[in-house]
């Protein structure tokens, strides 16, 4: 309950912080439906001839673009305002007040900052599921169900940010580093079978975008194996876990602004 007080605190601020700024909320409105109008562009190029995606329909792949689009904006919303700033906090030598707080400081760094600006996304993902969902005439247990893949696509996703964050206690300057897994997990606007074997390969074992929103997007349409949910949720608590112990690996080294 402790933890649930602070991050009501957290958040309360934060969007009240953020909401000076209202025109932000119409940019980044504008930008989210530029992104997603070029991400339906690219896939309508792929199916205006009759070509598609092998076992993968344009409604069906529309989920997986509406998945990643819904993912991109839980990003900006959660990820990206929090853990972008322990680069910062290193630098400057705040991180020393966040170490000193009777709180878990990868709490703390994870959770501090909201973003409204990524709601967008978030909406125009939904809207896109829920229309191709229809188009299907999926059933609202299917919803359900997607959730739990869902949610260890974003555990991932954070766990993988949050391990590269860690490493500026050694390289501080890593935004580039941030910025590569950014433009990796882009491979995640369009279903796995649309790359080649190779690729496939390295999105699934390497860089784990294929647990991001395929799997979910299959488990929505009905037809994801057990191995596939119980492989996302072994990678989900294993890369959880990862980064609990690298960061308190990392703070070994962290010899504070006033050392």
């Amino acid at each position: 309950m402790r933890y649930w007080q602070v991050l009501k605190l957290f958040w309360s601020t934060a969007i009240a912080a953020e909401l000076e700024y209202r025109l932000n909320f119409a940019i980044a409105a504008l930008t989210s439906s530029i992104n997603l109008s070029g991400s339906l562009f690219g896939l309508f190029l792929f199916y205006r001839t009759g070509y598609e995606f092998s076992g993968w329909t344009w409604e069906e792949a529309l989920i997986v673009l509406g998945l990643f689009t819904f993912l991109q904006g839980c990003a900006a919303t959660f990820l990206s305002p929090n853990l972008n700033r322990i680069v910062e906090q290193v630098q400057e030598g705040t991180l020393d007040f966040v170490l000193l707080k009777p709180i878990s400081s990868q709490f703390w760094l994870s959770t501090r900052k909201i973003s409204p600006w990524g709601f967008p996304d978030l909406c125009f993902g939904l809207i896109l599921i829920l229309y191709a969902g229809i188009r299907l005439n999926l059933d609202p247990l299917n919803y359900l169900i997607a959730l739990f893949p869902l949610t260890l696509g974003l555990i991932i996703l954070y766990s993988l940010w949050f391990i590269l964050g860690a490493t500026s206690i050694w390289f501080v300057k890593i935004y580039n580093v941030t910025e590569v897994l950014r433009g990796l997990l882009e491979a995640g606007r369009f279903p796995l079978v649309a790359y080649p074997s190779l690729f496939r390969v390295f999105f699934t074992f390497i860089v784990p975008v294929a647990f991001l929103t395929t799997v979910p997007a299959q488990t929505l349409l009905g037809r994801s194996s057990g191995v596939w949910l119980l492989g996302s949720a072994l990678l989900a608590i294993a890369l959880f876990y990862c980064s609990q112990i690298f960061w308190q690996f990392a703070l070994r080294f962290y010899t504070s602004a006033s050392s």
